[in-house]
């Protein structure tokens, strides 16, 4: 993807001091852009994130994605300090290992907090930044997705439910946000990550040994992905980009 820029563009990465999310800011501040690494739980994680990217003045931040006072005030604070915000990267997400037929695990705290943090906090930083977005005409959302959302295969069944959730309102929200505003929500397989508490490397090389392509879905895939959303899919809006090596087939 060499020969486009992202200079002068501002990028808001909701989780970006994950692993999808650090790798995916590496990304787009090698293309030029400022960074706003906003982290959940860790500060310090956030600022070895933004202090290790290409590039000058980036930042970090941390908040609770599931507060939207937090998002409006993110949302008013980036304004000030950055003047703008092109782009909204939404990867702050949570899930847990469920076996899928363990129904009493599954209890309405787990389904509500996957539910918030997967459907609602995204939503909500979307509300939060849309002016920012809007204001230049060309902004855009990256939903990080799943393909748990289609193919019913995933960490549990709520969460199997809210990413497509997830992808139904990205699809409305495109047309809603439309023309100053694209969305785009990216769908990745199983990443190797820590994202799945659980999780265990067993089951991992099981799922490589089943993906077409023969391994995992790496940061770094997810993140091109991201940039490609940025830079030369300029013409798409309201669609998933699924990133998962064949796993859907």
């Amino acid at each position: 993807m060499t020969g486009v820029s992202l200079t002068g563009k501002v990028a808001v990465l909701l989780g970006g001091s994950g692993g999808i999310g650090a790798a995916s800011a590496v990304a787009l501040a090698g293309a030029g852009a400022k960074i706003a690494v906003v982290g959940g739980r860790d500060l310090a994680r956030a600022k070895a994130v933004a202090a290790s990217l290409p590039g000058e003045g980036h930042r970090a931040y941390m908040l609770d994605i599931a507060n939207s006072g937090e998002l409006n005030a993110l949302a008013a604070r980036i304004s000030d300090e950055f003047g703008r915000a092109d782009i909204l990267y939404n990867g702050a997400g949570f899930t847990r290992a469920v076996p899928h037929g363990d129904l009493d695990a599954l209890d309405d705290e787990l389904i509500d907090l996957l539910l918030i943090h997967n459907v609602r906090a995204p939503l909500a930083a979307i509300r939060a930044f849309r002016a920012l977005l809007a204001a230049h005409n060309d902004g855009l959302v990256v939903n990080i997705s799943s393909i748990a959302a289609t193919t019913a295969v995933g960490s549990n069944v709520a969460y199997c439910a809210a990413k497509a959730a997830m992808d139904t309102m990205g699809a409305a929200l495109g047309r809603a946000l439309a023309p100053d505003i694209r969305l785009i929500s990216v769908s990745p397989g199983a990443v190797d990550t820590d994202f799945v508490p659980g999780r265990d490397r067993a089951a991992s090389e099981r799922v490589a040994a089943s993906t077409p392509l023969r391994r995992l879905v790496s940061p770094e895939d997810v993140a091109d992905a991201v940039l490609a959303c940025a830079t030369h899919l300029r013409f798409t809006t309201g669609s998933v980009v699924q990133v998962d090596g064949g796993r859907h087939l």
